[in-house]
């Protein structure tokens, strides 16, 4: 099956000259916040007003000027049509792995197949189907269009006996969950389901709980005792869970319980498989069945940057209520995204297979929290090499190029003007850092007079206009294009262009920026696409951005049988950038705080869903190493427009701007994605889109992509793209180098590039006053208004642009301590010391543990101690990544404890020792990680004041000695900023 089969919508978009864009995608994106806007567009944008079409000096129509979201029955004009009244009030949610239940296009009564993860459903007339699929299907050729999925393959039926409901409704949503309602007006089931979620919650009425095996399956039960019962259907296991005193019973292919009179039960997936005993299910139903209670009433999702640790710390929340009993939390199972992240809490050993890789499972809590760095972004990488001599002049030709017409749009709708918008912008950063203003000031003129004009709408207007809907809570561009107006496709893509070229229109001209002309216009498209205030009813909250699956999905139905999907997940990249710029820029912290969350949390996905740069998601057999998009219930290695290679791999990658450096952060898939790409176009070069992948290789090897560069100079642009940008982007990262992600900033326009181990330092500041950068390796870097300035390796100063905001304000900076200038990352050394950097690549060896068991008792350790170490708790929990190897030997298991004396006075304040880690007989390193869980622990962690932080690595089992990869190999993370 491929992608075009599945249900594509009707009307394929016009024909058109350049390449084309994916007609299925989805809705407005990433964005989140601007409160720059907050007062004058919420005043401005009062549904039922229908004057009020004006924002600062702009405006928008609220009278329908193209077509309107489209589907089954009167959704047009009433998309609460399958919401019951229980359901929250506001803007319907669009753009979500659940919403084809709700906004009906292909299946008019039940919607298609919503994959979970772990579990998949389909509503149908006696309840909600259920399938846990664990055998995926792969499709396709090694060099060619391919794809898998884990399709719905229902192994039963729960809901109530006799239910024969004519269509499902939605009764209620929460940030990541969703209640589907079955009634047939005798009979009623409510469901409630979510992203991570093993339960699933139901509530009846008019008759008894019923579990009906599907396709002719008979249930292989191995536990029936009470209130519960555990039952095996086409290979799964699966638990019922009944009221206190109510009974199951079993008939052929059905099992069915009165309840005791009562109106709920829960059926949940186990992560056991064929080889786990009864004794094992057993084991896990019952420590699931302490959740099975405590039903899953909403959940919602919190976040916080800080700036000084450059830390995006998200929380997820579970709220819960107690059917029976006290509640003692819910059951969650984590997306690698999340677990390879979590601050705190021990998940199970077994773990759930998905499209998404294992997931891994914690049980009764209330909450988890993930922390990631981020790792910056930059307006445009500095022009480093840009200062003189023949390529100064060459950058300079290519530019002068440009001054009659640097948006060079190719079409009039609101992606191609967005694409123009962008290739201006691009244009006019680099243009500002080489002084050429002459092609920057037409740059920005352009920019200023498409949105201006975009901005506008007087009466009677019809192009060029953004119309508010009050029904769907959307606005919508005309000319639409790619199912922009029929479907809510790919807001996010489309409206971030205009943000990014906003932004940078901002640093230069802030009065056109400010709430009084302009940016309240911007504000509204980024509310459009992923509001950021829950209490804005206008807009759905985080329209687009999956806050559970960590990424974008692009068709506002999602109505397909693969679910939801999304192809370039670079462009969503490149909306969530613009927030961080435009916030930046306008001093607005909320919608920069937003768009960083978003941009680091969908970084961390794009590494695993759809690059798997870590050899763990795609399943064994699927002959691909990257994919053009993720699907709910799987991938695939093509597009919406193209068969070509260049192009499947290539939608990823583009646009190419200081937003997409996440795209470095590991430079040796950079080289692996760009041979894939040529080997499976069977060619030497890149034959589409050839400058995207010199701006991508530039990123794993800028010396061979600028010698590729000048011997095929004659390529032609993508359309997004221009000569002077692509030129400027591989020189200058010929002379940086590499991203280096293991040193972050107080900035967020910063970013570290490393180059044969020396370091360039960059920081951009597009405010009024000068600030002070600090990183986190000690280093720190003055950088005047308007400038961004390159330090180390690299020495360069340009810019001019002062921006009408504070950027954020500048923090205070932590008092540097004495000595050592320690960071949470301690790197152990091969001589027993310790770095805050990563060293140079040696071993240590850790001694055998003689045939006995020395867990939680170091023997023959090996110890790394860092002294005089002064850094601020963050509240989070210790993490460590310890590279170890014990070749063929079989049954070792190396264990570590790590030690925190807070003050230094000789006493160890807190002592952590974790859980043993069993190594494979298989020569090379395996991660020995946090995940293993903590065996014990003593004390409390608190402020580090010239203490000393002990790391101890011994063999606590085995009969063989084991190695430890030391120097830039491991790595222990302190939950200080």
């Amino acid at each position: 099956m491929t992608a075009s089969d599945m249900s594509r919508p009707p009307g394929r978009r016009r024909p058109i000259r350049v390449r084309p864009r994916r007609p299925y995608q989805a809705l407005v994106a990433a964005g989140v916040a601007v409160l720059i806007a907050g007062v004058l567009s919420l005043a401005a944008l009062r549904p039922g007003d229908a004057a009020a079409d004006t924002v600062g000096a702009g405006g928008y129509t609220t009278t329908q000027v193209g077509p309107l979201p489209s589907g089954c029955g009167s959704i047009s004009t009433d998309p609460r049509q399958w919401v019951t009244a229980n359901a929250p009030s506001g803007a319907v949610p669009t753009n979500d792995w659940w919403s084809s239940i709700l906004w009906k296009r292909t299946n008019c009564a039940y919607g298609e197949p919503l994959a979970a993860n772990p579990l998949s459903f389909r509503a149908q007339a006696g309840g909600l189907g259920f399938s846990y699929t664990t055998t995926p299907s792969i499709s396709g050729s090694a060099t060619g269009p391919g794809e898998y999925h884990f399709p719905y393959r229902e192994d039963f039926v729960a809901g109530v006996a006799q239910l024969n409901s004519s269509e499902v409704k939605v009764d209620g949503w929460s940030d990541w969950t969703v209640s589907p309602y079955l009634s047939d007006g005798a009979r009623s089931l409510r469901a409630t389901i979510g992203k991570g979620l093993p339960f699933a919650f139901f509530r009846t009425s008019g008759g008894n709980a019923r579990i009906a095996a599907s396709g002719g399956a008979t249930p292989a039960v191995w536990s029936n005792s009470g209130s519960w019962i555990g039952y095996t259907i086409n290979g799964h296991d699966y638990a019922a869970y009944a009221p206190s005193g109510a009974t199951w019973t079993v008939s052929g292919s059905t099992i069915g319980s009165t309840l005791a009179g009562k109106d709920y039960f829960s059926v949940a997936v186990l992560p056991t498989t064929a080889s786990s005993s009864d004794a094992d299910r057993k084991s896990l139903a019952t420590a699931y069945g302490k959740s099975a209670y405590d039903h899953v009433t909403g959940t919602v999702v919190s976040y916080r940057y800080d700036e000084a640790g450059s830390t995006v710390t998200t929380t997820y929340k579970f709220t819960t209520a107690a059917m029976e009993g006290g509640g003692t939390g819910t059951v969650a199972a984590l997306l690698p995204h999340q677990w390879r992240y979590l601050a705190a809490g021990t998940p199970l050993p077994q773990t759930y297979i998905s499209p998404r890789g294992s997931l891994k499972v914690l049980t009764g809590i209330g909450s988890f929290t993930t922390s990631m760095r981020f790792h910056g972004v930059l307006p445009e990488v500095p022009a480093v090499a840009d200062s003189g001599g023949s390529d100064a002049a060459t950058l300079q030709n290519y530019l002068d190029a440009e001054k009659s017409d640097p948006t060079r749009q190719v079409s009039d709708d609101t992606y191609w003007t967005g694409k123009g918008l962008g290739r201006a912008a691009r244009l006019a950063e680099i243009a500002d850092q080489t002084g050429n203003t002459a092609v920057r000031d037409a740059a920005l003129s352009a920019i200023r007079s498409k949105l201006t004009d975009w901005f506008t709408a007087p009466s009677g207007k019809t192009a060029h206009v953004f119309y508010y809907d009050r029904n769907w809570g959307t606005l919508i561009g005309y000319p639409a294009s790619y199912g922009s107006d029929q479907e809510l496709n790919d807001h996010h893509f489309h409206y971030g262009y205009y943000i990014a070229a906003a932004a940078t229109l901002a640093k230069f001209d802030p009065q056109w920026a400010s709430t009084e002309r302009y940016g309240g216009m911007v504000d509204l498209l980024i509310r459009d696409a992923n509001n950021y205030d829950r209490a804005d009813t206008r807009f759905p909250y985080l329209r687009d951005f999956d806050i559970y699956g960590g990424h974008d999905w692009a068709s506002g139905h999602g109505s397909f049988a693969a679910g939801n999907n999304q192809e370039s997940s670079s462009e969503g990249m490149n909306f969530d950038n613009a927030l961080i710029q435009w916030g930046q820029a306008t001093g607005n912290t909320a919608v920069r705080d937003a768009g960083i969350y978003m941009y680091t949390t969908q970084a961390a996905a794009i590494q695993d869903y759809w690059f798997d740069t870590k050899d763990q998601i795609f399943p064994s057999g699927f002959p691909h190493r990257e994919v053009g998009m993720v699907w709910s219930d799987g991938a695939a290695y093509s597009t919406w427009f193209s068969a070509d290679p260049a192009k499947i791999q290539g939608i990823n990658l583009l646009p190419v701007t200081g937003g997409h450096l996440y795209l470095g952060h590991d430079p040796d898939y950079v080289l692996t994605d760009y041979r894939d790409m040529l080997t499976n176009s069977g060619t030497t070069q890149p034959s589409s889109w050839t400058d995207i992948w010199y701006e991508f290789l530039a990123l794993g090897d800028g010396d061979k992509a600028l010698a590729d560069f000048r011997a095929n100079s004659g390529f032609t642009s993508e359309e997004g793209e221009s000569k002077a940008h692509t030129f400027h982007w591989v020189r200058n990262l010929a002379a940086l180098g590499h991203v280096d992600t293991s040193v972050t900033a107080d900035s967020p326009l910063s970013s570290v590039f490393v180059n044969n181990g020396a370091r360039t330092y960059v920081a951009s500041n597009i405010t009024s006053t000068d600030r002070t950068v600090h990183f986190s390796d000690g280093t720190t870097l003055t950088v005047p208004s308007g400038k961004t300035v390159a330090s180390g390796a690299n020495e360069w100063s340009g810019g001019s642009a002062t921006g009408g905001g504070d950027g954020g304000g500048t923090p205070t900076p932590t008092p540097t301590p004495t000595g050592t200038p320690w960071k949470s990352t301690l790197y152990p050394q091969s001589d027993g010391s310790v770095l805050s950097s990563p060293g140079t690549t040696g071993t240590a060896t850790l001694a055998s543990a003689g045939g006995q068991n020395h867990d939680g008792t170091p023997t023959n350790p090996v110890t790394f101690t860092a002294k005089g170490v002064t850094l601020k708790y963050n509240n989070g929990a210790t993490a460590f990544d310890l590279a170890v190897d014990a070749g063929t030997a079989v049954a070792n298991g190396p264990q570590v404890r790590i030690s925190y004396d807070r003050t230094g006075d000789g006493t160890w304040d807190r002592v952590e020792t974790y859980h043993y880690y069993a190594t494979d007989p298989q020569p090379g390193y395996e991660h020995y990680t946090q995940t293993a869980g903590l065996e014990s622990a003593t004390g409390s962690l608190g402020d580090l004041d010239g203490g000393t932080v002990r790391i101890e690595v011994w063999n606590a089992i085995g009969a063989n000695p084991t190695t430890l990869g030391t120097g830039d190999k491991s790595v222990v993370t302190l939950p200080y900023n």
